[in-house]
């Protein structure tokens, strides 16, 4: 029996880049990347890999898939998970992206059509949420506020920090190898588990230019520790004439109960901090920014520094940041204070909807904040193959492996998603249950 040429099942160019559904595609990405993505599927088609009357979606889908990230739905317990972003956006802070996508006020005063402070608005949300504030800075993200503030502060000079709290902050990067490389010199004082207020006092000398603390957000030492406190260090901070700047990483600007060992940024300025750092895309919910509060003739010297036009936050990251401090709350903040009932509520509902077995977890804040803090919650219990091919599935299903299973915890679904949750699962049921090679058939 005759064998058809494969290269006869081959679409042609034309008549493929002349199908709507492509012709819409190169009026955004443009014709010559809809032609490289188009030859890329013919060769498929070729190799047998794609069957042909597939060959335009599968073209639209690729060319979908490179302009933009995956969405992910996060089901594994952990709020703030850096490989997927860390914090969850408020509505109103997605509303407020989009609106500032075009050209805005973000540096203009509409009433005078002169230019104004960049950032106002988010300055101003700042200074109501943190009123012990003076001032106020937004850059682009957590390491680069403390890197600027330093610099700002003490280039060229030392500045005495605890020998405990010289931490790596993730990726490989360390807090004492970012920090000279500005040219800042770190002074240790103290020892890893035990730092006291005279370690501090002992080590001022002509060439100390500032104090700093570093809240060890990603790890806790345990058993024989001390160390010197905010207040303490703030009144030899006074004492000796030297700007008292504290990392409190996290970004909780006000203290709250069910993180009671996370610093938060009023607290620290009342304690006597010159300037406190923080990041805007953890507790805080917001965008990735770095944040600078504190005393407001300390706040502007850092703002002046050459080194700020470099690091400062763009339009997207402002207007976020503002939503973000005017919403009531946000997803990150709903995830850390859901109650177990309403999460076991929540699971049971999915649980019945799937078959499925609903399990105790535990899930964490994550993104380098409340280090040890359990999360009581519920997960939905399923077969692991399923994780893999979860992840895999559009939109994609982020859960956890554990025990031999695969755990769907609910505490960071967004509720209104719940149905493609359920619908990524029977997907992958349906995958699972086919007869090995049906798929190709």
């Amino acid at each position: 029996m005759p064998t058809t040429d494969p290269r006869r099942r081959v679409p042609r160019t034309d008549a493929v880049l002349a199908d709507p559904l492509l012709a819409d595609l190169q009026s955004t990405v443009g014709r010559d990347r809809v032609r490289e993505a188009v030859r890329e599927g013919q060769e498929q088609v070729r190799r047998g890999d794609l069957p042909p009357e597939l060959l335009v979606t599968s073209v639209a889908d690729e060319l979908r898939r490179r302009s933009r990230h995956t969405e992910v739905l996060n089901a594994t317990g952990v709020v703030l998970h850096t490989n997927l972003g860390r914090a969850q956006l408020a509505p109103a802070a997605v509303e407020a992206l989009v609106a500032s996508a075009g050209c805005t006020d973000v540096e203009l005063d509409l009433a005078t059509g002169v230019r104004a402070r960049r950032g106002r608005r988010t300055l101003d949300a700042l200074a109501r949420a943190v009123p012990a504030a003076g001032g106020a800075l937004v850059v682009n993200n957590g390491a680069a506020a403390l890197s600027l503030v330093l610099t700002s502060l003490a280039q060229g000079r030392e500045v005495l920090v605890s020998r405990g709290e010289m931490v790596e902050i993730g990726d490989g990067f360390r807090l004492p190898d970012l920090i000279e490389s500005t040219g800042v010199r770190l002074r240790e004082v103290g020892t890893t588990n035990r730092t006291r207020l005279a370690d501090y006092t002992d080590a001022v000398t002509e060439r100390t230019a500032a104090i700093l603390k570093v809240h060890p957000s990603n790890f806790r030492v345990e058993g024989f520790t001390s160390e010197a406190t905010v207040a303490e260090l703030a009144g030899l901070s006074r004492e000796r004439e030297l700007p008292l700047v504290v990392d409190i990483g996290s970004g909780l600007l006000r203290p709250d109960p069910v993180l009671p060992g996370e610093p938060d940024a009023a607290t620290t300025l009342a304690a006597g901090a010159t300037l406190v750092t923080c990041s805007g895309d953890k507790l805080l919910g917001g965008p990735q920014a770095g944040i600078v509060l504190g005393a407001a003739d300390v706040v502007e010297r850092v703002r002046r520094h050459p080194l700020q036009r470099a690091l400062r936050a763009d339009k997207l990251t402002l207007a976020a940041l503002a939503a973000t401090l005017g919403s009531a709350t946000n997803p990150t903040h709903e995830a850390v204070h859901a109650s177990s009932d309403l999460l076991r509520d929540r699971a049971e509902g999915l649980g019945r909807r799937l078959g499925a077995a609903v399990v105790p977890s535990v899930g964490r804040v994550g993104g380098g904040s409340a280090p040890g803090l359990d999360l009581p919650g519920w997960a939905i219990a399923l077969p692991e193959p399923y994780a893999e091919r979860l992840r895999l599935g559009s939109p994609a299903v982020v859960a956890r492996v554990e025990g031999g299973r695969t755990l769907l915890d609910v505490r960071c679904l967004p509720p209104a998603r719940l149905d493609d949750v359920v619908e990524a699962v029977l997907a992958v049921r349906g995958q699972l249950a086919e007869p090995e090679g049906a798929s190709g058939a």
